[in-house]
């Protein structure tokens, strides 16, 4: 991380001592890593002088870092505000693997802003006790809602995935930055096999985010006064239009809409009336892709394009760029930032998702220095008001209807079936089960949602 912030602060070409004097914040996403106040560590190392820190961790959109430093330098608390991120994950699996102990250093303190999610608003009582918190069988999931939503079958519904993936990994297969940049065919994504195992239905490995990477970015927020006091080169400013996220949340079992994100589309009617204009105009996207209906509910929330031929990445994707634990919109908003400079007066749209599509984000940025000041905002009243929440149970027994559904392999070789379901009463229900052959190959071939189930708690009896 370090090692990115020189590079981002040599990268400005400016004079780096003074820009280095001018920062007065460093602000991070919290990693895999135990450190408590890296951000201290990496201003020691910097150079830097005194200095507030903040270290925000996973459920606090990524984005907030950014807008939280575009409100600090508007309200003149600093000049620059250096926001920084990075993991070593691929490191660490490797010395598991091979047996080997890391004795590395921590860094601990008290960062003046560190921020931690509300678990409430992320996972039920009801999700808790049927087991519901993994990432792949939650969005697993969310997917089959969109599916039966969007009115499409299991098999296109896999079919639409594969062909986006594989679009994906060709723009991944251009970038010198991607960790695994290898083109992939549809066909190969879609089919399960040793190299590519089911998750969960309909996700195989490689369409599920990389987290195994080593990955680090950094970016520079400036007031334009300080760039230009400092002499920062004009054609590698990039401004932001936009930047907006939610600091709120639903859990996905009490969203009464599981197939689709309210809560991202309050954003984007906030971001077209600032920038009086549809973000489907916008020239780049980096669509977060953590999961592929990560992605479909964001192209359906914003009114973004659903074609293949046109893949809502520039980066190749968080399976085949990589996807660094609560880091991805950092190095997507570094990459939109190489491109933007690349061609000058193009704009570009980079979106967050933060939890298990809990909390949006989403900024558009250009490179005319001279454009408007930036509507940077948490809409997250909005964005609560828009998402329509229902109960939840982990005691109602007798039938329930599927809302979603999805099948998950275990070690054994068995099959676990998961569903959220609606009780008569309206009460949401989370509910698996083992041994349901019968469900889980109609869940794979014609799909549940809509069909009755008898449950007993958090127990799916059939």
């Amino acid at each position: 991380m370090t090692t990115a912030a020189r590079a981002a602060i040599a990268d400005a070409g400016g004079r780096a001592d003074e820009l280095v004097a001018a920062i007065g914040r460093i602000s991070m996403p919290g990693g895999s890593w135990s450190h408590t106040d890296p951000g201290a560590e990496i201003g020691r190392r910097l150079g830097c002088g005194p200095i507030g820190r903040t270290l925000h961790q996973a459920g606090i959109p990524q984005q907030g870092l950014l807008d939280d430093a575009c409100e600090r330098i508007g309200r003149g608390e600093t000049d620059a505000v250096l926001v920084v991120g990075g993991e070593a994950a691929a490191r660490t699996h490797a010395a598991k693997r091979a047996g080997v102990e890391l004795d590395d250093p921590t860094f601990d303190g008290e960062p003046d802003d560190a921020r931690s999610p509300n678990v409430a608003e992320i996972v039920t009582d009801a999700e808790i006790a049927a087991g519901l918190y993994d990432p792949p069988t939650v969005y697993a999931l969310l997917d089959d809602a969109f599916r039966a939503a969007a009115g499409q079958a299991p098999g296109e519904r896999r079919d639409r995935i594969a062909a986006t993936w594989s679009a994906m990994s060709d723009v991944a297969a251009t970038n010198p930055h991607a960790a695994f940049p290898t083109s992939r065919s549809a066909a190969w994504l879609r089919e399960p096999s040793d190299e590519n195992r089911l998750i969960a239905l309909p996700y195989t490995k490689w369409l599920c985010s990389q987290l195994h990477v080593d990955q680090a970015s950094a970016i520079l927020v400036t007031s334009l006064a300080l760039a230009r006091r400092l002499g920062l080169a004009t054609d590698r400013l990039v401004v932001p239009a936009v930047a907006l996220h939610s600091g709120t949340a639903v859990p996905v079992a009490a969203r009464r809409l599981l197939g689709a994100w309210p809560a991202m589309a309050v954003l984007g009617e906030a971001a077209c009336a600032h920038l009086g204009r549809p973000l489907h105009e916008v020239d780049h996207a980096e669509v977060y892709s953590c999961f592929p209906v990560a992605v479909s509910m964001v192209q359906a929330a914003l009114g973004l394009p659903d074609d293949p031929a046109r893949p809502p990445t520039i980066t190749g994707g968080m399976a085949f760029a990589g996807g660094p634990w609560n880091n991805v919109v950092l190095q997507s908003t570094a990459a939109m930032v190489e491109r933007l400079r690349a061609e000058p007066g193009t704009t570009g749209l980079v979106t967050t998702v933060s939890g298990f599509v809990h909390k949006p984000g989403l900024a558009v940025y250009g490179t005319d220095p001279d454009a408007p000041e930036p509507f940077v905002a948490d809409l997250g009243a909005a964005a609560a008001r828009a998402t329509p929440a229902v109960p939840t149970t982990a005691d109602h027994r007798g039938p329930a209807t599927v809302a979603a559904a999805t099948v998950r392999p275990e070690r054994d070789g068995s099959r676990t079936v998961l569903v959220i379901a609606d009780a008569p009463d309206g009460r949401r229900v989370v509910a698996t089960g083992t041994g349901l052959d019968a469900l889980a190959d109609a869940i794979e071939r014609d799909g549940l949602v809509g069909e009755a189930v008898e449950v007993d708690g958090v127990a799916l009896l059939g």
